[in-house]
C-alpha cells in the first residue's frame, strides 16, 4: 500500500513539474513574433504573439463580453475565427454547440495568438464603449450586498436597454496582481443617463468583489465598458413572471424604472427569494413600484427565517411561491435572473405549468 502511494506521489510530482516546465517555456522561450489580426475583413492591426485573443482585443479597446474574466468558465466571449485559430480546445467544447464548432465559433479567452488570425465580431460589440467614472455612493443593501453608484465622466452619458450589463475593471491590488473584468447587471434608472448603478454580492475569495468591498471607496476613479447582453422585455403584452434572488434583483430595478417611465401596464408578479430575511433587499423601492405600476405585485419569499427574525410573508423556495400563485402559466412570459441552479429549477417549474420554453428569458450569472 505504501509503495502504491509513493508511486502515485512520484507520478503526480513529475506531472506537475512537466506542467510547470511547459508554462515557463510558453512564457519565456516561445516567440511567436508579430502577428496580424484581421477583424470583419476591414480592420487590421499587428500585435506580439503569445497573448490570449481576448486580452489583445481589450488592449485594442475592442470589448467582448466575459462574465468570468477570461477563465473559460462562462462561455460568453465567442467570436468567429475564419483563419488561423488552430484546433478547438477541450476547454471550449462544453460551451459550443456542434453547429457553432462547424461555423468556426470559438472562445476568445482560450485562443492564444500564435500566428495571423482572421476573425468576425458582431457589429454591436464594436460599438461598445469604455467609460471613465467616479464612484459617488456605496450603499449597504444586506450583510453581503452593496449598491455602487458610478457617475460617468468620459463619455458623460450612456444609452442601454434595461436588462443589459456592464463589465467593471478591477485593478491590481494586494493578493491580485493583474487587472480583471467582471460582469454586473445595470441596476439604475435608464432615464439617468449619467449614472450607472451596480448591485454586487460578495463572493468568498472573489477577486472583483473583494476589491469592491474592501478597497473601492467613494470618490475613486473607475473604468467599465458596455453595455452588453440580450436580457430585456419582449415587445408583447403578455403577463409576466419575474423570478430572482440575491443580486439578481439588479436588472429588474432598471426594468421597473423603464416600465414606470414608459407607462407600461403589463401585469407582472415579481418573486424574489432569500434563504433568510436578512437576504432580502430594496423592500421599500419595490413597494413604491407597486404604487406606481398598477399591474405590478412584489412577492418576497424566505426559505426559513433565522432564529429571532420576524417574518409574516411567504416561506419556502421561490419556485414554490410561483406554484402557489398560479395554476396555469400558458400565455405568460418568464424573466429569470440569478445562479444557473436557480434558473434551471425555475425554468422547469414554469414550463411544467404550461409556459412556452421559448418565452422564458433569463440572465444566468456565471
Amino acid at each position: 500500500m505504501g509503495l502504491v502511494a509513493i508511486s502515485v506521489l512520484i507520478v503526480s510530482l513529475l506531472a506537475a513539474g512537466l506542467a510547470l516546465l511547459l508554462v515557463v517555456a510558453e512564457r519565456f522561450i516561445a516567440n511567436y513574433g508579430s502577428c496580424e489580426i484581421e477583424i470583419n475583413k476591414d480592420k487590421k492591426f499587428t500585435v506580439e504573439g503569445g497573448q490570449p485573443l481576448l486580452s489583445m482585443l481589450v488592449n485594442e479597446k475592442i470589448f467582448i463580453p466575459s462574465a468570468c474574466g477570461g477563465r473559460g468558465t462562462c462561455g460568453y466571449c465567442k467570436v468567429k475565427v475564419t483563419e488561423g485559430g488552430g484546433l478547438i480546445l477541450p476547454t471550449e467544447t462544453p460551451f459550443l454547440t456542434k453547429q457553432e464548432q462547424e461555423e468556426g465559433i470559438r472562445l476568445s479567452c482560450q485562443i492564444k495568438i500564435r500566428n495571423n488570425l482572421k476573425i468576425e465580431i458582431p457589429q454591436e460589440l464594436l460599438r461598445v464603449k469604455e467609460y471613465q467614472c467616479i464612484c459617488t455612493r456605496i450603499e449597504d443593501l444586506t450583510y453581503d450586498m452593496k449598491r455602487f453608484r458610478f457617475e460617468l465622466k468620459n463619455p458623460p452619458q450612456i444609452e442601454y436597454i434595461p436588462g443589459q450589463y456592464m463589465q467593471l475593471l478591477c485593478p491590481p491590488y494586494k493578493g491580485s496582481p493583474e487587472e480583471v473584468y467582471r460582469a454586473y447587471s445595470i441596476a439604475s434608472d435608464p432615464a439617468q443617463k449619467h449614472i450607472v448603478d451596480l448591485i454586487i454580492r460578495r463572493v468568498s475569495n472573489g477577486i472583483c468583489t473583494t476589491w469592491c468591498f474592501e478597497y473601492l471607496k467613494e470618490g475613486d476613479s473607475v473604468r467599465m465598458n458596455g453595455p452588453y447582453g440580450d436580457f430585456r422585455l419582449s415587445d408583447s403584452d403578455a403577463p409576466m413572471v419575474f423570478v430572482a434572488g440575491g443580486s439578481g434583483m439588479a436588472p429588474f430595478v432598471s426594468i421597473l424604472h423603464h416600465m414606470e417611465h414608459t407607462g407600461n401596464s403589463r401585469k407582472v408578479k415579481y418573486f424574489y427569494g432569500g434563504n433568510q430575511v436578512r437576504d432580502l433587499c430594496l423592500d421599500e423601492e419595490m413597494k413604491r413600484f407597486e404604487k406606481a405600476l398598477a399591474g405590478f405585485e412584489y412577492i418576497p419569499v424566505v426559505v426559513e427565517p433565522a432564529q429571532g427574525e420576524s417574518w409574516e410573508g411567504q416561506r419556502g423556495l421561490v419556485t414554490e411561491a410561483v406554484q402557489r400563485a398560479y395554476s396555469d402559466l400558458s400565455g405568460h412570459e418568464g424573466y429569470l435572473c440569478g445562479s444557473p441552479g436557480m434558473i434551471d429549477a425555475a425554468t422547469k417549474v414554469l414550463t411544467a405549468m404550461g409556459m412556452n420554453k421559448e418565452r422564458v428569458y433569463y440572465d444566468k450569472f456565471a
